[in-house]
């Protein structure tokens, strides 16, 4: 098998990519699907007739085609764009990376009316298929075959490992492109389809008949009819006669013409156009309705003219907007022509027009029931937002003569009018918690942004004094910031000094939703004239109550789990009995799952009620939906009733796991068409019904073997799934919220990405995002390790690729630093427990679940085993496997025989150079070496929000081994800055303050900057807060890659913590340019018995310390000063592994943990000073010499970590005499490690006495 690979990859090699927009020689092998060399994948060539050559593996029919080369934005419905006649003569790429993950439902099988049941037409149309990656396994529950045993089945060419997003470039930027896939030996020539008569070719050769018997008789001209318009008219009381294309139906009874859809150029089909035009010139009064191809054959009919647009209109996202009113609609497109507005006769005029291009979308007549509509209403795929002009059709034709078609639209709430106020009070979320963290920081300072850019006062009362939104002056900043609690009588304070006439209340997470609901039941809003922007608090309170969230839902027959809201313990028990165990308990206004949780039997209920009860005065107690999917959508509304989904997300965990303690993938992975948009509609239908506006986010639990569905929860305001889908998306959800909730139409807001195209819009990615949670519960000792529907994790990481497996290892590395990818090992080098039940550890959830997944497929625990204890979908098992398969495969490698396709491969699953080295014997920089060797080169790309459909003018960027370019050119040379990473203890919000006041300092000093972190709670991964953003690993490997490729001149590491401070030396020694204090300081300060001595040479006080190797010198030290002893790791953050000792036995236990934490230098132990103050100075020095400086004090005594410490500024009970002394040891210090930049030092003041405990050569809390 391997033969077979090395002998494919021989063959490559002699054909390199052959592309015009390539610099530098790239392997056109993007072997992402390949099975682990258990398949021969046979090779072929997509050509160009600009001349552009790529090399793709074959997963469908190994035979040559030729066509038009077109691409789709759709994120799901494969099975339906394959069989939509509209590409016919067409070769089909699709922009989203991954195919083939949900497989295909039976083709054969037929509904009720004797048409195909799951696929848009008889047969595939396409003419050949282009992707990223295809999945050899796949998974769902309805389907029956793979896609690539379906593309054989019917002939047709598909070929994997394209540059997918390079492609889709080149048709946009050139317009009309012919291609050919070409398989060797099989030459074939250049076909332009739009020179036949495609519509001859696909439509019915005889008069078909479907609903007889039906009351409505319409007559449809198959120009390509897709089936679902034959459903959709029949199940409205249609008997529908299709006849052909060239069929006279201008003498045919009947009480509707409706013309479909169908391929190719709308010109050819003169006999047609001619009987179209017949009918439109008699005097009949029968309503004509037409679909795209329709469309544009009424137009000519009438005497308009049509052209060939550059590109066309391909997805399920084109933003459409009804002339007549103004509302907005997202809607599915498949056309390469359109009207020409301009040459409509008189009685004519535009119905629908394209939000982003203002193409024509349809047209109506002014006094007839004619109209048309360029897009698709039927879907499949796509949203089912225009479904309704069916109906329409349907009443014009019943109603009859002299009804208009305005009448027969659905009526359209009057747009209110923009709200008229001048000063904005604005909620804050507080000190972070569990639940609650920098997402909010985020949300605040975009809304901030927004209401600033229409010239509005904003005040905000937040008391986080580390975050961005709280600084005191800037552009982007509040006019006015208090420092005070957001509670109730604090804001009445505020109200009443600002006298503001709005407040912004979904900014602030549950502190201000709740203390928002608070003001308006004690009448004070309404009392002080105050207005609440967006959302009315009385669907605030319909979501967060528990009973009217329900009561809602029922009202429009929406599916929520059975469940009773109750009050008190007895009734929690009643509600149990009548739903049957287990049942979920959940809280009522309460944040990050707090008082949730699963419960087995009545001692259970009675454990978590009570704790929940301690907390709010309701409870839900419903049917536990376990093991299903749980399914995310963020929805905007707007006042005008547009509404948007803007992300789809999946956990990877079922439910039952709270889904901020989740793995989380966006978009979807498993969910088919019908899925997706059945959940969308339901959103949309949701959010409308509560009376949204601005944005919220709904939770789903979906049957995974049926469409069964419920609703688990909506949250009325900006979330940390807020967050994370703004950066998955490049959508600023939290600015664009706070427009709407200023009244403004979603369809006036500018899409920022773009420059040019409408807010109005659903992003197309083309890529995966994963997002996975960080966890510190090692600090808490005793706390269990399980996770479940109470929120635990206290940070996050999301990761960008072009494959789950590429995005998913990226992710697990960014998440802890000691994590190589997924590997069987713990983080921080912890060990496995001896007597592991690894089946325990896989059907318990906790926050080392992927690790024991990891382990249990290297040790051969199937797929289906592993499902079945962890209802984990089996196609992120497949994935996982595969990693592991890789990493197997790789083993069997040393430097020197590791074919290069097999390293490329691995590059592609997302492995980093450290982790391939870990396979064949050498050390990362060794490997890095190699791979350069072999020139296997990470390329740039662009998240654009529309896969490439419209040039993007932001720099917001990912790396992928996936790819044959990068997506822009690196001439700006700016100066890099490393953000903080995920938040943990230790590490939180205040480094991305750090990191954003550099940035924008950096900006204001004309420095171009690049920016590298990964965490999406954060204002620095904001692509707008710099000039290009890499959501990237903080990890040797991509700062390298990234610095080298932008040709950085030097890099900030000062600013982010501990996670860039670590990789000072490294980078140093690799040739960046490290900006401020040299790395040599940075390692003799962080080093603990380097910085110790120098302190004794510098006369500067210590306690008495030690460096010590081994426990006998550690108990020795111990004997000789006395306990209690503290153990100081080095390189470490926020006291980790930083303990007092107050005896042997404990040193002992200590010390093993401390060497685990820091095992490439000493442990230092230095006695215990008790009784003494902590003082601590931070400062910033340039050259040594320092230039700034504050002195705070601790209020509890030396020993509480000032990360958990009382501070207090100045210093209240420290004698001057001490002051000076600890300014003067600052001054020393500073001096002697060549201070450039921020540092804080720390210190124990007892009495007059002054002694130096630590120094970090860094910004700090």
């Amino acid at each position: 098998d391997l033969l077979t690979v090395c002998n494919l990859f021989k063959s490559l090699k002699q054909g390199l990519a052959v592309c015009n927009k390539v610099q530098r020689p790239v392997w056109s092998l993007s072997s992402s699907g390949v099975r682990l060399f258990s398949v021969k994948a046979q090779t072929a060539h997509l050509i160009l007739d600009d001349g552009t050559k790529m090399k793709g593996l074959s997963f469908g029919h190994p035979q040559s085609t030729a066509g038009e080369v077109v691409f789709n934005t759709g994120l799901v419905g494969y099975p339906e764009a394959l069989t939509d006649p509209s590409y016919r003569g067409q070769i089909l790429i699709l922009t989203y990376p991954m195919a083939g993950n949900y497989g295909v439902p039976n083709t054969k099988e037929l509904d009720g009316l004797g048409l195909m049941k799951y696929i848009e037409s008889e047969f595939i149309q396409v003419s050949g298929l282009l992707v990223q990656d295809y999945s050899h396994e796949y998974s769902h529950w309805n389907s029956v075959k793979s896609l690539s045993q379906w593309l054989q089945e019917e002939k047709i060419p598909a070929l994997y490992g394209i540059d997918t997003r390079m492609l889709t470039k080149i048709v946009r930027d050139k317009g009309t492109i012919l291609g050919k896939i070409e398989f060797e030996g099989d030459p074939v020539d250049f076909v332009d389809p739009n020179l036949r008569n495609l519509m001859a070719e696909i439509s019915t050769k005889e008069i078909k008949v479907f609903g007889k018997g039906n009351p409505i008789k319409i007559v449809a001209v198959d120009c390509g009819i897709k089936h679902n318009i034959i459903r959709l008219l029949v199940k409205r009381g249609v008997e529908l006669h299709l006849v052909p294309w060239d069929h006279d139906f201008s003498k045919m009874e009947y009480d509707g013409l409706f013309l479909s859809n169908g391929p190719g150029n709308p010109t050819l089909a003169q006999p047609l156009i001619a009987n179209v035009r017949k009918v439109l010139a008699s005097d009949r009064t029968e309503p004509v309705f037409g679909i795209c191809m329709g469309n544009q054959l009424t137009a000519l009919a009438v005497g308009a003219n049509c052209y060939k647009l550059p590109m066309g209109n391909r997805g399920q996202n084109q933003p459409v907007v009804n002339v007549m009113n103004g509302q907005a609609f997202i809607t599915a497109q498949n056309h390469g022509y359109a009207i020409d507005s301009s040459t409509l006769p008189e009685g004519w005029k535009p119905m629908f027009v394209n939000a982003n291009d203002e193409t024509n979308e349809g047209i109506v007549h002014e006094t007839k029931p004619i109209f048309t509509a360029q897009f698709h209403p039927e879907a499949k795929g796509g949203p089912t937002d225009t479904e309704f002009l069916f109906d329409a059709f349907i009443s014009l034709i019943k109603r009859g003569k002299g009804t208009t078609i305005a009448s027969v639209m659905p009526k359209v709430p009057l747009p209110p009018e923009r709200l008229k106020v001048s000063k904005i009070l604005v909620l804050g979320s507080g000190g972070l918690s569990i639940g609650q963290a920098g997402e909010f920081d985020y949300s605040g300072s975009q809304a901030i942004k927004a209401l600033k850019e229409e010239n509005l006062k904003t005040v905000l009362m937040n008391p986080n004094i580390a975050s961005v939104q709280t600084n005191e002056v800037g552009t982007k900043q509040a006019d006015t910031v208090y420092f005070l609690p957001v509670t109730p009588d604090f804001v009445i304070d505020i109200i009443k000094a600002e006298k503001p006439d709005g407040i912004l209340l979904s900014m602030g997470g549950q502190t201000a939703l709740n203390c928002g609901v608070e003001l308006h039941k004690r009448g004070i809003l309404q009392e002080y004239g105050v207005k609440v922007l967006g959302t009315p608090i009385t669907s605030i309170m319909a979501t967060e109550d528990r009973q009217l969230f329900a009561d809602k839902l029922v009202e429009i027959n929406e599916k929520i789990a059975p469940s009773f809201a109750v009050e008190t313990l007895e009734d929690a028990f009643v509600a149990a009995e009548k739903i049957g165990y287990p049942v979920m308990v959940r809280s009522a206004y309460a944040l990050g799952g707090l008082g949730s949780g699963l419960c087995d039997n009545k001692e259970k209920l009675q454990e978590i009620a009570e704790k929940a009860f301690a907390m709010t005065n309701q409870i839900l107690v419903e049917q536990s939906l376990l093991g299903w999917k749980e399914v995310e959508y963020e929805v905007v509304r707007d006042a005008s009733d547009n509404c948007v989904t803007v992300c789809n997300m999946e956990n990877f965990d079922p439910l039952g796991i709270h889904t901020g303690d989740s793995v989380v993938v966006a978009p979807s992975q498993t969910l088919s068409n019908e899925e997706y948009h059945m959940l969308r509609e339901t959103a949309i239908k949701v959010v409308r019904h509560l009376g949204i506006v601005g944005e919220c986010n709904i939770q789903y639990a979906l049957h995974p073997t049926s469409l069964e569905y419920c609703i688990i929860e909506v949250n009325a305001r900006l979330s940390r799934s807020s967050a994370l889908a703004s950066k998955a998306t490049g959508y600023p959800l939290a600015f664009v919220a706070a427009k709407l909730a200023l009244g403004i139409p979603l369809p006036d807001i500018k899409n920022a990405v773009s420059g040019k195209t409408t807010a109005c819009f659903e992003p197309s990615l083309d890529y995966i995002v994963t997002k996975i949670p960080r966890w510190d519960l090692d600090r808490f000792h005793g706390t269990s390790r399980e996770i479940g529907s109470s929120m635990k994790s206290v940070g996050e990481v999301m990761a960008i690729g072009r494959t789950f497996e590429e995005s998913f290892q990226k992710a697990l590395r960014m998440c802890h630093p000691s994590v190589e990818g997924f590997v069987p090992r713990l983080p921080m080098k912890k060990s496995w427990s001896e007597d592991i039940d690894l089946q325990k550890d896989l059907a318990v959830p906790s926050i080392n679940r992927i690790y024991s997944l990891a382990k249990a497929l290297h040790s051969g625990i199937s797929v289906n085993e592993i499902y079945k204890l962890t209802a984990i979908d089996k196609w992120f098992l497949y994935k996982l496997k595969r990693i592991v398969e890789m990493e197997i495969e790789l083993s069997k490698y040393t430097s020197k025989t590791i074919p290069d396709e097999l390293f490329l491969k691995a590059k592609q699953d997302g492995f980093s150079d450290k982790q391939i080295g870990n396979c064949i014997g050498l050390n990362e920089l060794e490997t890095r070496e190699l791979r350069m060797q072999k020139n296997i080169l990470p390329q740039v790309k662009q998240i654009d929000t529309l896969a490439a459909e419209y040039p993007a003018i932001t720099n917001y960027l990912y790396s992928t081994y996936h790819g044959l370019e990068h997506d822009l050119n690196f001439n700006d040379h700016g100066v890099m800055v490393l953000g903080c990473g995920p938040y943990h203890i230790g590490s939180s919000v205040e480094f991305d303050w750090c990191a954003v006041s550099s940035i924008r300092t950096l900006r204001h000093l004309q420095k171009k900057t690049v920016v590298v972190n990964h965490n999406p709670e954060t204002v620095s991964t904001d692509f707008d807060e710099c000039d290009r953003l890499y959501f990237e690993e903080l990890s040797l490997e991509r700062i390298l890659d990234i610095y080298q490729q932008e040709g950085c001149t030097g890099s900030i590491i000062s600013v982010g913590g501990q996670i860039p401070n670590n990789l000072a030396v490294p980078l140093s020694k690799c040739g960046v340019n490290i900006l401020g204090t040299n790395p040599i300081q940075i390692d003799r300060a962080e080093d603990r018995s380097v910085f110790s001595a120098v302190l004794d040479e510098l006369n500067i006080n210590q306690a008495p310390w030690t460096a010590v190797n081994t426990l006998d010198d550690a108990l020795s030290f111990g004997e000789t000063v006395g306990y209690p002893c503290l153990l100081r790791p080095s390189y470490v953050l926020s006291g980790s592994a930083m303990n007092v000792a107050h005896g042997e036995e404990e040193m002992k236990r200590f010390l093993a943990e401390a060497a685990r934490v820091s095992q490439e230098y000493p442990v230092v132990i230095t006695k215990f000073i008790e009784g003494a103050r902590e003082v601590e100075v931070d400062a910033v020095s340039k050259d040594g010499r320092v230039v700034a400086h504050a002195i705070t004090e601790h209020v509890e005594d030396a020993g509480v970590h000032s990360g958990d410490a009382t501070l207090i500024l100045p210093a209240q009970t420290i004698s001057q005499g001490a002051i000076e002394k600890v300014k003067i040891a600052t001054k020393k210090i500073s001096k002697a490690f060549e201070i450039s930049g921020p540092f804080n030092v720390q210190f124990l003041v007892k009495g007059n006495d002054v002694m130096v405990i630590e120094c970090n050569l860094r910004a700090s809390r």
